[in-house]
């Protein structure tokens, strides 16, 4: 039963917990196990919590919570855990030994669902890059082919999760850093919808809203049922979606209608070239999603094609970074300078500190009349949007620091997230699943965006294309 574990999903786990037939430390040591094996190949476990763990397992006071005992993994950002290492993939941070003083809301919310952590997982600097590099801890592998990348930000997660390391591990999304891994990894990773899920007590919407909290996870049932836990507005939050009909869990295999879905293959406003493997995903997802009844037409919003969205993109990336920067100085009483940050944060808060105030407002204004935009695409008459997740299948290791100018490694990273961004701007859920692997044996994730607060209408379609085409089998080079 231990070596089976691996090939189980989080809701799995769980039962077998609830049905007595493993107690949660059993669950905790395999899992430990797993992590030893293959996390020198990958690196995809930067901060090892294993005696925490245990200990936690093994208590009478572990949450009787629906996912009571399953082993699970925090990535190093955005959310934390108190006592536990906040790096954010920052050598200062890592030289200073910076750990959090108490749990965040997310995290609290996912203790009491009885997840059990053991450890934190690897991030690009400030989370910044769409792959996991960070020069703190080295590069996380893909363990599709461990010359490529696992995508970032939230990397280090999928990495682990697709090995079956663990079942499902946390991740964030301020730019599509829970579909690009999902996509590269070959994993479930949902997006969901602005608001969602709280950032406190310590923060309020992070990247003035583009930022998101979820998980990656090998099956859509266990994306709904996480949800689920973390869901829900908490005591000072600026804003929340709007709450669903029913558990989110409860969509799974719920009968989805018929929808009208618009599909763009090519890259918005007609920049660049899109690599075949994505046409091809694309382009068979939709054939697939025709034959289950669905309408499917060659559409998409207009707006995704105005030329702007990359400028005002990088100037709420630019201004934030700044801000970060002087957060975690005021926090670590220590100046953070050029040679403490990679050179594309370094250009981002610089150019972040030379906006000024009404050209940051302006920003934020375009952004609102771009989502209002979008928006109406889909109270015209769509209920979904299909597109690749990237633009390309997993690119190698070094791909975003190969110029020497930071700025070009920018805006190819820009690039790579073409498909993912313009969803963050407008705070709609978007879900990217694994439906396609070319003949390198690579994943090519490919993604539907649904209209904002329709997280239901994206998990009842997910879970038809998952028993259509089943991916819960599929096991990379490197797996336990």
């Amino acid at each position: 039963m231990l070596d089976e574990l691996a090939r189980l999903d989080a809701t799995a786990h769980a039962d077998l917990v609830r049905r007595r037939e493993l107690h949660p430390r059993e669950l905790v040591d395999a899992a430990i196990a797993r992590i030893e094996r293959l996390n020198p190949t990958l690196n995809a476990v930067i901060i090892p919590l294993f005696e925490k763990a245990r200990a936690a397992a093994a208590s009478d006071r572990l949450p009787d919570g629906p996912f009571r005992g399953v082993p699970f993994l925090m990535k190093d950002l955005l959310a934390y855990t108190e006592g536990d290492p906040h790096h954010m993939g920052a050598r200062p941070l890592r030289e200073l030994g910076l750990v959090a003083p108490h749990d965040s809301y997310l995290a609290g919310k996912l203790r009491r669902a009885g997840f059990v952590f053991l450890g934190k997982t690897n991030t690009p600097e400030l989370g910044t890059l769409p792959t996991t590099e960070p020069a703190a801890y080295g590069p996380t592998r893909n363990p599709w082919d461990t010359s490529r990348s696992t995508g970032g930000s939230s990397g280090g997660s999928a990495a682990a999760v697709a090995s079956g390391m663990v079942p499902a591990a946390h991740a964030n999304d301020g730019g599509g850093s829970i579909r690009i891994p999902a996509s590269a990894c070959g994993l479930v990773g949902l997006k969901p919808s602005r608001g969602r899920s709280s950032f406190g007590p310590d923060f309020g919407d992070p990247l003035g809203g583009l930022a998101v909290e979820g998980t990656v996870t090998r099956t859509v049932r266990d994306t709904a049922a996480i949800l689920d836990v973390i869901a829900g507005a908490m005591p000072g939050d600026p804003y929340t979606a709007p709450a669903p009909h029913r558990p989110y869990v409860d969509d799974v295999g719920a009968n989805a209608g018929q929808l009208r879905i618009g599909l763009l293959a090519r890259a918005p406003g007609g920049t660049f070239e899109v690599h075949p493997d994505a046409r091809t995903a694309v382009e068979g997802t939709g054939r697939l999603l025709a034959s289950l009844g669905h309408r499917v037409d060659e559409a998409h919003p207009a707006a995704l094609d105005e030329a702007e969205v990359p400028q005002h993109f990088s100037m709420m990336y630019a201004t934030h970074t700044a801000r970060t920067l002087d957060a975690l100085a005021a926090f670590t009483g220590r100046t953070f300078g050029p040679d403490d940050v990679d050179g594309l944060n370094w250009a981002l808060a610089e150019l972040g500190r030379a906006c000024t105030a009404p050209q940051y407002l302006a920003t934020v204004d375009w952004l609102h009349g771009y989502g209002r935009r979008m928006a109406s695409w889909w109270t015209g008459g769509f209920d979904l949007l299909l597109t690749p997740t990237l633009p390309e299948p997993p690119v190698p290791l070094g791909t975003f620091h190969a110029a020497p100018d930071p700025v070009l490694n920018g805006m190819r990273a820009a690039q790579f997230a073409a498909f993912t961004s313009p969803f963050n701007m407008t705070g709609q859920p978007a879900i990217s699943l694994p439906l396609h692997w070319n003949d390198a044996g690579l994943p090519v994730g490919v993604q539907l965006v649904a209209a904002y607060g329709d997280e239901d209408v994206l998990i009842r379609v997910a879970t038809q294309l998952e028993e259509a085409r089943p991916w819960r089998d599929r096991r990379p080079a490197v797996h336990a």
